[in-house]
This record gives C-alpha cells, sequence and structure tokens, in this order.
C-alpha cells in the first residue's frame, strides 16, 4: 500500500470519532481529525537579524501553512534574553495534513517564489545556530488547537517528563480523565496539549496554556492548587508518580502570531 493512501485512510479512521470540550469563550480549530503539533524552537545566531526568519514566516510559510488550513502561533521569549530565541507552533488538523504540507515545501511555485530570498542567504550569513522540532499528538480530551477568545499577553508552556513510558501515559490519562476539565473550571486556558511523538525530553507531554499578564498567571494557578478536585485527583494511586521533570517557559505572542 502507498504511503499516501496509508495516511488518507487512517485520517479517515481517526476522525470517526468526534469530541467535544467547553472553550471558556476559545475557538476550537478543526475538530474532525486528532491533530499534529509541531513546535519549534529556534536559535538565533549571536548579532543576527531575528527579522529575516520572521519575514519568511510572515510573507512565505504561514501563507502556504494558511491554505492547509494549519494555524501557526509565533513567540518570544517573555524575559527577551539574548542570543535571542523564536518558538513557532504549527497545529496541523490531521495526520495526512502535515505530510502534504512537507510536499508542498518543495513544490509549491508560489512558496517556493515567496521564499526564495531566504532559501539563498548563505551559510555564513545564516540566521539561527540550529532549531529543534518536537513533533506532538493531541490529546483525546483536546483534539485540536484551541485558539484564545481575547489576545493573551503571556503564554506558559510546560514540559512533563516521565520515568517510564507507563508513567507517561497515565499522566496523559490524568489530563484526559478530569485535569483539562479542572483547567478550564478554574481559568487555566489552555491552547494545546500533546505527547511528544519524537523529540526531546521522551517519554513526556508537552501543553501551553495562555493569560492577560502573570499577575493574572499566579492567581490561576493558585486557584487551581488549592481546588478540592485536583486536590483529590493527585491523591488517586494510578496516578502516582507520573511526572519526574517539569520544564516551564515564558512566552510572549509575535504579532504576526495567530495565537
Amino acid at each position: 500500500m502507498k504511503r499516501r493512501s496509508f495516511l488518507k485512510k487512517s485520517a479517515v479512521a481517526a476522525g470517526a470519532a468526534t469530541f467535544a470540550i467547553p472553550a471558556m469563550g476559545n475557538q476550537i480549530i478543526g475538530l474532525k481529525d486528532k491533530g499534529i503539533f509541531e513546535f519549534r524552537h529556534y536559535h538565533i545566531a549571536f548579532g543576527r537579524n531575528k527579522g529575516l526568519l520572521e519575514d519568511y514566516f510572515k510573507k512565505a510559510l504561514i501563507p502556504l501553512l494558511n491554505k492547509f488550513e494549519v494555524k501557526v502561533g509565533a513567540f518570544d521569549e517573555y524575559s527577551l534574553e539574548e542570543p535571542a530565541s523564536v518558538y513557532t507552533l504549527f497545529a496541523y488538523p490531521s495526520p495526512a495534513t502535515y505530510f502534504s504540507v512537507q510536499e508542498a515545501l518543495a513544490t509549491d511555485t508560489a512558496f517556493l517564489e515567496a521564499s526564495k530570498s531566504y532559501r539563498e542567504i548563505p551559510a555564513a550569513a545564516a540566521v539561527y545556530s540550529r532549531y529543534e522540532t518536537l513533533l506532538l499528538e493531541a490529546f483525546d480530551a483536546m483534539p485540536a488547537l484551541s485558539v484564545p477568545a481575547e489576545k493573551q499577553g503571556l503564554f506558559e508552556l510546560r514540559i512533563y517528563e516521565s520515568a517510564t513510558e507507563d508513567a507517561g501515559n497515565r499522566k496523559i490519562r490524568m489530563f484526559n480523565n478530569g485535569e483539562i476539565a479542572l483547567f478550564l473550571k478554574v481559568g487555566l486556558l489552555p491552547v494545546f496539549f500533546g505527547k511528544i511523538l519524537a523529540g526531546k525530553y521522551m517519554p513526556a507531554l508537552v501543553y501551553m496554556v495562555g493569560f492577560r499578564d502573570m499577575a493574572e498567571r499566579d492567581a490561576n494557578w493558585k486557584k487551581f492548587g488549592s481546588h478540592e478536585e485536583w486536590i483529590a485527583m493527585r491523591a488517586k494511586p494510578e496516578y502516582a508518580d507520573t511526572v519526574s521533570n517539569i520544564h516551564r517557559i515564558f512566552l510572549t505572542p509575535a504579532s504576526y502570531s495567530q495565537i
């Protein structure tokens, strides 16, 4: 069976189920299939102009991705440290869409023309030193991107490492079976949840929540931590020892971000 045919059939099978989640005014994007997320961290070379990378996003990559109904988040570090970093989130509505985009990156004539100046930057003047990618599978309880109804000034990305695959799967079940619903109840507005399929930190999961500012962030996490449902949930034996390490990254949205 050819790979393209297999992917299309797989996507149809994945889309057979329907999902719903209360979104506190957020707009859930693309509920036909369980989504795939790609989260990138670009390390800008010291002294280089990250504007060249951002122009490529705005003029070439984002227009191409939007043709496939892929939403793009773009973020800077909250601390604005140097050398700078740029973070991007690509929310693919289905696994098949991910592979269609990879093919279009090499064949779409409008994209190739719009990206020509970026692609011809000489190696000695490269904008970034490296970039890292995490490929993620959306959770059952939140199978697609959630775009905040109001513009958020701060996003918190969390990476939860687990000691074993079993521990990681149990933590995902915890989110699916009540923790995400509690997030919404206390005002922790999620953008996405994903299990890492490929990349650093495995086994691990990644999620992002949005806030107006750091004061709102602190207040809402405090409400969550003291909530009776969370206290009861974390005491259940099946959820014991599910997280071995946590990474937190605070981000602000770029002007051209679609999230």
